[in-house]
């Protein structure tokens, strides 16, 4: 015979929580599975029991029930996890940040304007960092920065004599004559 679940004695509190939670529609899956893991289990059920009829392996649920015995209704969720380690110091970051708000002739670049390939190339020769475009991108707009969003096509010119180089119009341009009525 299967063993039963074991869960502790469930508080009224805990009993009405657990129970309005494995109803929820509008709450996570996640919370509202855990939450009939639980409620089965007060019930009675045994630990493959309530696995087959929630779809999960034995030893889930089992991980869950032990967990709701040892730190109550705060055991349903999920415990923080390490994850992948940082890339990136804060400092590196900074480093990003900084170099593309300043203007490219300030850092002795050739140019006037920048680009995000100018910045990965500026980045990687005056900083040692190798970074890619698309994480500069992404670490720009975590700053709320966006690219070239306060840059105007329409500034002054570079030449102040263009206009007298340029010339007029060709000849071959056709003139826009108004007509009458």
């Amino acid at each position: 015979m299967p063993t039963v679940l074991r869960v502790r004695a469930l508080s009224d509190t805990e009993r009405e929580q657990i129970k309005r939670l494995s109803q929820a529609r509008r709450a996570p899956a996640r919370a509202v599975e855990r939450a009939r893991m639980i409620q089965l289990a007060s019930e009675g059920l045994s630990g493959p029991l309530i696995a087959q009829r929630l779809a999960r392996a034995e030893n889930v649920v089992r991980r869950w029930g032990i967990r709701f015995n040892a730190d109550g209704l705060p055991g349903r969720e999920d415990k923080p996890r390490s994850g992948r380690p940082v890339t990136y110091s804060r400092e590196e970051v900074g480093g990003v940040v900084a170099t593309a708000l300043t203007d490219p002739k300030e850092l002795g670049q050739a140019f006037g304007s920048g680009t995000v390939a100018r910045l990965e190339r500026s980045l990687k020769e005056e900083r040692g960092l190798t970074i890619k475009r698309s994480r500069i991108h992404e670490l720009l707009q975590t700053e709320g920065l966006r690219w070239r969003a306060e840059v105007t096509w329409f500034g002054a010119r570079v030449d102040p004599d263009s206009a007298p180089k340029r010339g007029g119009s060709k000849p071959s341009t056709p003139s826009h004559l108004r007509r009458g009525w």
